[in-house]
């Protein structure tokens, strides 16, 4: 079967005139449509700018990208936006909701840049409120909602736009143990219906909600932990799958 994301050397740098940052350094990975992967590893391991390459937010330095089998690294802008309006879904640690929108506006937003009809626009934002538990919500605005309720609406925003496959950023850090856990209940519940994740997080705790752990370590992949708890140590450069 084709893999949903498949980096291949995938390498970024980060070069000013006194000094060269090795961010990542030749990842190897494949996640499969309906896999949810955790990439986790300690503070400044590269985990973040790793999903940022995933979601198209940033170019590799070197290597190869293809999601849903076509070659993505060299896309120009405007290509990259729109992949990342139609096919990924983004939930950040800091929610990123507009203040001065309500949570239906918020969610509704990203739909507005397809030029989709304001009826299936309404739709969708219903469907997904809905998912998530907060309909009830719908006319409140982000400052009238407590931070786990607010990173709902970040999750519903995420999946309105019905896309390939649900990048989260830390999507528990902004919330104490209970709000943090709630959030990873809702991300295994959207998995178990078919949602393709990949999650960063440092914490063990919740990478253990994912069917595979990819272990992140100055920039290289050093091993890959499996929902049965086996680890697998890879040597670096070798291909992970």
């Amino acid at each position: 079967m084709e893999p949903l994301i498949k980096l291949e050397g995938v390498i970024k740098v980060f070069a000013t005139e006194e000094v060269e940052t090795h961010a990542i350094e030749s990842v190897n990975l494949e996640i499969q449509n309906g896999e949810y992967v955790s990439i986790s590893g300690p503070s400044g391991c590269g985990k973040s700018t790793l999903l940022s390459l995933i979601g198209l937010l940033d170019s590799p330095t070197g290597g190869r990208y293809w999601l849903k089998g076509q070659p993505v690294d060299g896309l120009g802008f405007n290509e990259r936006a729109r992949i990342r309006n139609r096919d990924i879904g983004f939930i950040f640690q800091s929610f990123n909701l507009i203040g001065d929108l309500t949570v239906e506006e918020n969610v509704e937003l990203p739909l507005t840049y397809r030029g989709m009809a304001s009826s299936e626009r309404k739709r969708r934002v219903k469907d997904v409120l809905e998912r998530v538990g907060m309909a009830h919500r719908m006319k409140h605005y982000p400052a009238q909602l407590s931070g786990g309720e607010q990173q709902r609406v970040a999750v519903a925003r995420a999946l309105a736009g019905e896309p390939a496959v649900l990048l989260a950023d830390e999507p528990t850090g902004n919330l104490d143990s209970k709000n943090g856990e709630a959030v990873m209940q809702l991300l295994s519940e959207l998995h178990r219906r078919g949602a393709t994740i990949c999650m960063v997080t440092h914490d063990p705790r919740f990478a253990a909600h994912a069917d595979r752990v990819v272990h992140l370590t100055d920039g290289r992949v050093t091993g890959e932990e499996s929902a049965e708890g086996k680890i697998q140590k890879s040597e670096v450069g070798s291909p992970q799958s």
